[in-house]
């Protein structure tokens, strides 16, 4: 995981990452993870129960009441609530929308690798290189 920054270059310590996942062992891995590198690490097992935490409430108005956090780090696949559907709902909140939300899936369906839309040059090279191609 590249380095997680805080608003105004907060030490690694004092970041707050919030780590949502249905699943118990996922939870304590990214827990243990993320504390071995001193983030201060809250862990939640859905969606709606990580926006309560954020302070969204039912009308997903934000109060004041959520903790900081510097990023969200969310399962994709979750009953409920996917990961993708927090997502929106984190930047549909103009409180919310500046923290990073990272979605991690354990299923691929045999992918290689995924590319975010709009394609750079750099992406064509990271392809180039996945077939074994030269870049010349």
């Amino acid at each position: 995981m590249s380095a997680i920054r805080g608003c105004k270059g907060e030490a690694a310590a004092e970041l707050h990452v919030l780590a949502v996942d249905d699943s118990s062992v996922d939870r304590r891995l990214i827990e243990r993870l993320l504390r071995a590198s001193s983030y201060r690490v809250t862990t939640v097992d859905s969606g709606k129960r990580a926006l309560e935490l954020l302070g969204l409430g039912k009308e997903n108005n934000t109060s004041s009441k959520g903790p900081k956090v510097n990023m969200i780090i969310t399962d994709y696949c979750m009953p409920g609530m996917t990961g993708y559907d927090l997502l929106k709902v984190v930047k549909e909140s103009s409180a919310l929308r500046e923290i990073p939300v990272v979605i991690v899936s354990s299923e691929n369906e045999g992918a290689e690798d995924f590319l975010l839309k709009p394609l750079r040059p750099a992406d064509v090279s990271r392809l180039r290189s996945r077939i074994g191609g030269s870049t010349s």
